[in-house]
């Protein structure tokens, strides 16, 4: 999604106010300059009555304030930079805001989610928000916001040398020879992101990056899959893009890919590699031929796996975190639950505890310490955490050494049309189950090469 073109010039500014209301206030006069139909008095009743629901606050001194508005515009955009900072209340104790991101959303805008997710995106860049908030000026400020948000960083451009021109030229030799449909791009290996897409002579090309982007003006209609957060292990990475690409219908089961990638942030490719889809992953796909259930959104099982790989990566509280998620088919999945606990989601609007909501992540994170699994709809409504798993008849063929937490993902993935994810709390790998078979996605130990 290209956000630049709802950023303008005269909505981005140096606030002066020291608290939240005043900054929403400064931001909300310049929007409604130039919307006179909006009425400002509602909007910051309505923005600050959301604040104080749930917090919005992003981490590294961002909030991005948000509602549903009756409108004719899609999105309107306002942000504010305040260079001391405002305290701020936020998912766990005060916080200090730098930057108000305000966002505007149609009531009838159907990639309301979407949005709130890119935006998160951007500001997960931590190098990006100290550019923002150490800007010497306001032009500065303002200049690196909008170059920001069009996907052009501020880095400097790589130059594809003459090993890089060999690797894309042996590339399309082997993807030629081994008949592959599709070459896989892995852009982080540029320092600057990618300004144009090697040719590779009509074979189809998906990008693959961890930061928010999109395709060079040339090539608008690339495929891109932001993997962002998995693991920084590039044979994992490969696997989770491979994993999405089948759940969003990029790629066949019985397709070859040929996949080009390096060091990320070396600018220099040094690996091609073949994939074959079918013998990769036959275990899960020799039964029913799909990865991803019918009833399960691609997206939601994308935003569940980069969760999954932040808790392995990060922990909570140093400590390493071990839980389960139970997506798709819900109905029949809840008739073989018991909560352990009071269900943290109850009575919650279905667009608050949607997985695809950004502002959830915390939220999640937080109650991955409670005992249970987290029982997730097909469209990313949370049903509920701390849910007991039990599956009264199954065949066991688990490897030795996989505890409950891996029994009760594998059977609930065998007697249901679901998938289950799981964080093991004694080694960090996060595994796949589809239909009873285990697909590992972040393998410790692995490292180097893909």
């Amino acid at each position: 999604m290209q956000l630049d073109r709802y950023i303008t010039e005269d909505r981005i500014l140096d606030l002066e106010g020291q608290d939240l209301k005043s900054a929403l206030v400064e931001l909300l006069d310049a929007v409604v300059a130039k919307s006179q139909k909006l009425n400002k008095r509602n909007l910051l009743k309505e923005l600050i009555q959301r604040e104080n629901t749930m917090t919005t606050y992003l981490g590294r001194g961002v909030i991005l304030p948000h509602i549903r508005v009756k409108m004719r515009s899609r999105f309107i955009f306002a942000v504010g930079r305040s260079k001391d900072g405002f305290k701020y209340e936020g998912f766990s104790g005060p916080q200090k805001v730098h930057l108000v991101f305000v966002l505007l959303a149609s009531e009838k805008e159907r990639n309301y989610l979407q949005a709130l997710t890119a935006i998160a995106r951007v500001f997960r860049d931590e190098s990006f928000v100290d550019r923002l908030v150490y800007a010497p000026d306001y032009r500065s400020f303002s200049e690196l916001l909008l170059t920001g948000f069009s996907g052009v960083q501020s880095q400097p451009s790589s130059r594809q040398n003459k090993i890089n021109s060999l690797i894309f030229s042996q590339a399309q030799r082997l993807a030629k020879g081994a008949e592959a449909s599709t070459i896989l791009f892995f852009t982080d290996t540029l320092i600057g992101g990618i300004e144009e897409i090697p040719n590779f002579n009509g074979i189809p090309t998906v990008v693959i990056s961890s930061k928010m982007m999109d395709a060079p003006a040339h090539a608008q209609d690339t495929p891109t899959l932001h993997i962002q957060a998995f693991s920084n292990k590039r044979f994992s990475q490969l696997r989770s893009a491979v994993l999405i690409g089948l759940g969003r219908g990029l790629f066949k089961p019985a397709d070859k890919l040929c996949c080009v990638g390096g060091i990320a942030e070396s600018n220099q490719f040094d690996s091609v590699v073949i994939i074959d889809i079918q013998q990769e992953f036959h275990s899960v796909l020799s039964n029913k031929g799909s990865i991803l259930p019918s009833n399960v959104k691609p997206e939601v099982l994308e935003r569940v796996i980069a969760i999954a790989t932040e808790l392995t990566v990060e922990g909570r509280e140093g400590q390493k975190i071990g839980t389960l998620f139970v997506i798709g088919d819900s109905e029949k999945v809840e008739t073989m639950t018991k909560p352990l606990v009071l269900n943290p989601f109850h009575g919650y609007k279905h667009e608050d505890r949607n997985i695809l909501n950004p502002f959830m992540d915390e939220t999640i994170k937080e109650f991955s310490s409670i005992d249970g699994a987290f029982i997730i709809r097909g469209d990313g409504v949370i049903l509920s955490a701390g849910s007991l798993i039990h599956v009264p008849d199954y065949d066991h063929k688990l490897p030795s050494g996989l505890g409950a937490r891996h029994a009760a993902a594998f059977a609930i993935s065998l007697v249901t049309k679901c998938v289950s994810v799981v964080i093991s709390s004694s080694t960090g790998q996060v595994t796949l189950f589809r239909n009873g078979v285990m697909l590992p996605l972040i393998e410790k130990g692995i490292s180097g090469g893909f």
